[in-house]
């Protein structure tokens, strides 16, 4: 896994216009990395994603894809390189999984061109990759939750990333799903993807994450293997509340649970 990182953000200050949400933010993901990201409501996760995909300018330091400062790159070119891979929602047209899976090739088309036969089979590719090749006909307005955040991560997919970055992937799924998701994150990173995603559950971070990075206030609280940095002290200082974290017998994960007032 180690060698050179796929991301390297050095230094990074981040925010909208002259107001700075976060600074002094650093850290790396090497290919088939996955790092997960955890922080309260309002710590910076969301704009920390936007400088990451280029949606907003670093207010200071730099973020490196192999090596190479993303400032100036083409919007076209950083697409083709990170993916965005949004919490599942339900489209206003009535689109196949097909057709929305097919999206992800926009990047790697000309303007206003039709999709050809590589952007199909690569379509065709994330589909199988995801194991819902059996919902390409069916509409995404109408499968379920889970289902249309997989078909969120083949519409990646398809782009032929180095990276992703996963905005709350399990977010509103039931515990089933929740599972399927990760497992299949796991199974990408495998591949030798970068994955980079935010949860609210901790419990996550340790079924599918290599390191794990902490943000409060903008500031980064904490970064390494789940083991070491998810413990009851540094998730109580994140959150505010006391918290368990519990190993389960026989290889099964960890649960990490708040203590009720």
């Amino acid at each position: 896994m180690r060698g050179e990182p796929l991301l390297r953000v050095e230094d990074l200050a981040f925010g909208y216009g002259a107001r700075i949400v976060g600074a002094g933010v650093g850290f790396a993901v090497f290919p088939g990395e996955v790092l997960c990201l955890l922080g309260p409501n309002g710590c910076g996760k969301t704009t920390l994603f936007k400088t990451l995909l280029g949606l907003l300018p670093a207010r200071a330091g730099r973020v490196l894809v192999e090596g190479e400062s993303v400032a100036r790159w083409p919007r076209a070119r950083l697409a083709r390189t990170i993916a965005y891979v949004p919490q599942a929602h339900a489209a206003l047209f009535p689109f196949s999984v097909r057709e929305v899976v097919l999206m992800g090739r926009a990047s790697r088309m000309r303007p206003f061109a039709s999709p050809g036969r590589a952007d199909h089979a690569a379509a065709e590719a994330a589909l199988a990759a995801l194991g819902i090749g059996h919902l390409a006909e069916r509409v995404y307005t109408e499968i379920s939750g889970g289902e249309r955040q997989l078909a969120l991560i083949a519409r990646a997919l398809a782009g032929e990333p180095r990276l992703l970055v996963m905005d709350e992937p399990t977010a509103s799924l039931d515990f089933g799903n929740q599972a399927r998701v990760l497992g299949q994150i796991r199974r990408l990173s495998a591949r030798g993807l970068g994955v980079v995603l935010s949860t609210h559950d901790p419990g996550h971070a340790f079924l599918c994450a290599d390191r794990v990075a902490l943000l409060r206030e903008g500031a980064l609280a904490g970064l390494g293997a789940p083991a070491e940095i998810l413990t009851p002290e540094s998730l109580e200082r994140l959150y505010g509340v006391p918290v368990a974290v519990v190993p389960l017998g026989g290889g099964a994960g960890t649960v990490c649970t708040p203590r009720l007032p």
